[in-house]
């Protein structure tokens, strides 16, 4: 649905006849982030929909590819994804589901369940991955200079509220 009018525009308005400039720039500013993720990832969803796939459970199968081995204990996948282990656990459950990863016993620690990915899910996120790059990830109106200027702007938002450090 495309709206008629701007509704952070109009927001960053009526915010400025109340506040100063300053406070109602950086309004707008957050605003429009957070309305841009919830963009993103609805095109995401839309885009992994033919492999019954959301956006979390593509960054979980993506996750262990990368792995040497094709798999992370859940703990861990919580940690590098960056959400709570409950989230973790309900992704896991939905792509073991679909025969896009297992779950198997941690062999040296028995409290942790380790997450494989499976042939399966690796042809998924291959094929997902095929789609999700040809559309430059929902940025082809950014060119590339203002990507990398978007990546660089909000990593310094990032280590500003302390995502990570300067190690």
């Amino acid at each position: 649905m495309t709206l008629e009018l701007d509704p952070i525009a109009e927001a960053r308005r009526h915010w400025a006849e109340r506040w100063p400039v300053e406070p109602s720039r950086a309004m707008a500013a957050i605003t429009s982030i957070m309305r841009c993720q919830q963009l993103l990832l609805a095109r995401y969803d839309e885009l992994l929909k033919p492999f019954r796939l959301t956006f979390p459970r593509y960054e979980a199968l993506m996750l262990l590819s990368f792995t040497r081995e094709g798999e992370l204990p859940i703990g861990k996948m919580g940690e590098r994804l960056q959400v709570h282990r409950s989230s973790v656990t309900n992704v896991v459950e939905k792509l073991v589901g679909d025969g896009l990863a297992a779950r198997a016993r941690h062999p040296t620690d028995g409290r942790a369940t380790l997450v494989r990915i499976t042939d399966q899910g690796r042809d998924v996120a291959s094929a997902a991955t095929e789609v999700l790059n040809a559309d430059l990830f929902g940025l082809s109106a950014l060119q590339a200079p203002d990507q990398e200027e978007l990546v660089r702007i909000l990593q310094d938002l990032r280590r500003d509220v302390g995502d990570f450090g300067d190690a």
